[in-house]
This record gives structure tokens, sequence and C-alpha cells, in this order.
């Protein structure tokens, strides 16, 4: 973990160590990651209040499997932190599905993990849904418009802003915010089981 008391680092220092790290020098990425450590582990942590009590994943646990799936991680035009963190949410998303899915599977399916959707506000105020519910969702939703669902994974999972999502995606805030606001409302019905509007 990175020394508290050390100067901030630069944000173009990141950003060289990402187009370090896309050119293939994997000591970039080992400069980078103390850096970005805190960030990954509250991403991490996000995700993992979300799950039901009891997970047996851990916020560092989870940062670690991410980092496994990011060092494989080859061709990506790597432009900024907000880029990074965003696919370290993917990795993070795609480590608990798939824990998620192992352990209903082992239970003949029950015991699915709960996940918060609190920042859905569903009208019905039901609080949680299925994780493995969700991520069926999201993917129907990918399938439809890849764009409003990588907000979704960006916004809800990974917690990045309006401003770093629009950065990523390379897009205004206010399309992030309109693509935000129909995905939402997409995803509820389909969770619900209700015909979502296309």
């Amino acid at each position: 973990m990175r020394d508290e008391t050390a100067a901030p680092v630069p944000p173009g220092d990141v950003t060289q160590w990402l187009l370090d790290w896309g050119r293939n020098d994997k000591q970039s990425l080992d400069q980078m990651l103390p850096v970005l450590y805190d960030e990954l582990h509250r991403v991490a942590a996000r995700y993992l209040d979300r799950e039901a009590t009891g997970h047996t994943l851990q916020p560092t646990a989870l940062v670690h499997e991410a980092y496994l799936r990011l060092v494989d991680q080859r061709r990506v035009d790597w432009r900024n932190r907000a880029q990074f963190l965003g696919l370290a949410a993917s990795m993070m998303r795609r480590v608990l599905v798939n824990h998620a899915r192992d352990r209903a599977a082992r239970k003949r399916g029950g015991g699915a993990q709960q996940v918060s959707l609190s920042l859905v506000d569903a009208p019905s105020g039901r609080p949680d849904v299925e994780l493995i519910a969700l991520e069926d969702a999201l993917q129907r939703l990918a399938a439809l418009d890849p764009r409003k669902s990588r907000v979704v994974e960006l916004k809800f999972y990974g917690g990045l802003t309006t401003e770093e999502i629009a950065e990523v995606l390379r897009v205004s805030g206010a399309t992030v915010e309109r693509e935000w606001g129909f995905a939402r409302a997409w995803l509820f019905d389909a969770i619900e089981g209700k015909d979502p509007r296309a």
C-alpha cells in the first residue's frame, strides 16, 4: 500500500505508466499499482458492500484477483487513470459473478448472492436483487446497447463519477447522465420480469 505521507503522484505520471504498460513494460505496472492500490481497494470494497453478509472474498483478495487478470491484458490502448479503474472494475465484476455462479451451482439453485440496487432507486423500494439476476440483465442490456451497459458498470460497480465515465467513453457528461437514467429504468424492468422498453 502507498505511503499516505508521500506527495501526490501527478496524473501525468499515471498516464505515462499506462502508456508504457501498453508497450509491454511490466515495470511500469509495478510502479503504478501501489499508487492506484487504494482506489482499487475502494472499488473492491464497493462491490463487496453489496454482497451478502459472510461473503468468502475480502476486498484485498478481490484486488489481487483483478490484478492477476489486469497483468494479462494485451493490446489495450491506455489513456488515463479513469480508464484503468474502469477495466479494474470490470475484472472485479467478473470475479464476483463467477464466484456467485459457482456458489449457486453448489447449492443447487439456492443461495445466490445479493447485491444492493440502492442506486437504481427502484420504485417498489425493494433493496436487494440477486447478483446473478443483475448480471444476466446487464448482459441483455449490453447486447442491445453496449455503451449503456458500460455506463452502469462504471458508475454502479466502479464508482466512477460522471466526468470520469465521460472521459473513459469519450462522450459528454450529459450523454452519460441520460444513458444512466435509461439504463437504471431498463434494468429495473428486466430484473422485475417486466418487458423492458427498448
